[in-house]
């Protein structure tokens, strides 16, 4: 069966005012359009359109739970993925997702204390992770990725200590030896009750808990940017100060703009400082990305399809107003340096296109069909219609052009903007017509 699905972007202020609907085809609503979800999420499900009248108007989620083993297929109670529109004009929160264990393990504890699943302070939503990934569909789009290994974090500190000047320069001198591991060499293992000394004066927090930083300056230094204190406001303070010294020549000129940026958007904010410790990306058109769990990341700028598993459990550290849980936090980041997780393309057969995630929970496939197909100025090419293969629940949207998709037993139009739901039955797709559409599906 395939059910023809629609929903209202979500206005979340950091969302760009055009970058959906322009994608679509859509009037734009005049405020911010951040993302376009579709799928059976709770928090915000899909509902059925017109195309499928005998459905129409009811959300996704209570059509698929009034039968799962029809809609999702043997050994399903939910969808296991969720496909979103993402178009930021803003920065994201700097934010890190739970493993597996770790979902389940925070999930319950939540519940046996009484946190509602409402609350501002509750962690886990759910008890899965979420992996995720981002394909680009704008010229670029900019992101921080996991960390980047300490010696560049380090020549990247050393070329902003020799723009700074008198305590400024101490400041981030002091921060870039923390980094070396001078102070976590000197401090030793912080126990859950000692108190951090340095120059006579109390550290940035308080009491700094124990913790697995222990031997780890990467850890050592975010936690003490995190806890905040006088000495954190100092640091953050002499960066935001001396990036205006820095030229456009510099080779971390992306990063002093961001640097600007984040400190426009959020004073004082400790993430403005972690922003030099993460890998900068830039994302070309048809470029992914792709986050597992426990890396730390923000989306900053452009449009792109995100696909996650179906899961809500986001700890924030920074740039934002909401809530953040630092210890929590903590134990839920891998401060280790991360390659960047850039996901490399598989020409599957002539018009198709696969990304997969790292933990093969869900895939990613681009259907391009005939001659005039085009998505933000850039151009592809493809046959009359080509195949794509589901064992399992699948979502598609069209952005460019029409098609039509055929399955075993039903078949449906999609023009641009169009997006459906595909029931696993259907097995054997068969697109035809000239455009672009994706489809998630499980592998």
């Amino acid at each position: 069966m395939f059910v023809g699905i629609t929903n209202t972007p979500r206005d979340y202020a950091w969302g760009s005012r055009t970058g959906i609907a322009e994608l679509l085809g859509h009037h734009a609503s005049g405020g911010p359009e951040a993302e376009l979800w579709l799928g059976a999420h709770p928090g915000w499900p899909s509902t059925v359109t017109t195309a499928t009248p005998a459905l129409a108007g009811q959300r996704l989620d209570d059509v698929i739970a009034a039968a799962p083993a029809e809609f999702l297929g043997a050994g399903r109670s939910r969808l296991p993925f969720l496909m979103k529109v993402l178009a930021a004009d803003a920065p994201l929160s700097l934010q890190v997702h739970p493993d597996p264990e770790q979902a389940k393990e925070g999930y319950a504890r939540e519940n046996a204390a009484g946190v509602p699943l409402t609350a501002d302070t509750r962690n886990y939503k759910d008890d899965s992770a979420k992996p995720e990934l981002i394909l680009a569909l704008s010229a670029t789009f900019e992101a921080l990725a996991g960390f980047r290994h300490v010696s560049e974090s380090r020549l990247l500190l050393a070329e902003l200590a020799g723009a700074a000047a008198g305590e400024d320069r101490v400041a981030i001198s002091r921060f870039a030896d923390d980094l070396a591991g001078g102070d976590a060499a000197r401090a030793g293992s912080v126990g859950s009750s000692a108190e951090v000394i340095r120059d006579g004066l109390p550290d940035v927090g308080e009491t700094v808990p124990e913790h697995r930083h222990s031997g780890n300056p990467l850890a050592y230094v975010v936690e003490r940017l995190l806890r905040g204190g006088a000495e954190a406001e100092r640091l953050i303070a002499a960066v935001v100060a001396t990036v205006p010294r820095l030229g456009a020549g510099s080779s971390f000129a992306r990063e002093w703009a961001t640097v600007r940026t984040l400190a426009d958007a959020y004073p004082g904010d400790p993430g403005i400082v972690i922003s030099l410790l993460l890998n900068h990306v830039t994302l070309r058109q048809g470029q992914a990305l792709a986050l597992p769990a426990g890396a730390m990341h923000a989306y900053l700028s452009g449009l792109g399809i995100e696909v996650m598993t179906a899961s809500d459990n986001v700890l924030r550290g920074g740039l934002t107003p909401k809530h953040v849980d630092v210890d929590e936090l903590l134990q839920v980041v891998v401060f280790e340096a991360l390659p960047t997780p850039t996901v490399q393309p598989d020409a599957l057969r002539p018009g198709v296109t696969v990304w997969q995630s790292a933990g093969d929970d869900f895939l990613l496939a681009q259907v391009a069909l005939g001659d005039a197909a085009a998505v933000h100025g850039h151009t592809l090419s493809g046959p009359e219609s080509t195949t794509f293969t589901i064992d399992g629940p699948a979502e598609i949207l069209v952005v460019a052009g029409g098609m039509t998709v055929s399955g075993t037993a039903d078949s449906i139009s999609l023009a641009r903007g169009d997006a459906a739901f595909v029931t696993p039955d259907e097995g054997l797709l068969t697109f035809a017509g000239s455009g672009i559409a994706y489809l998630t599906t499980t592998p």
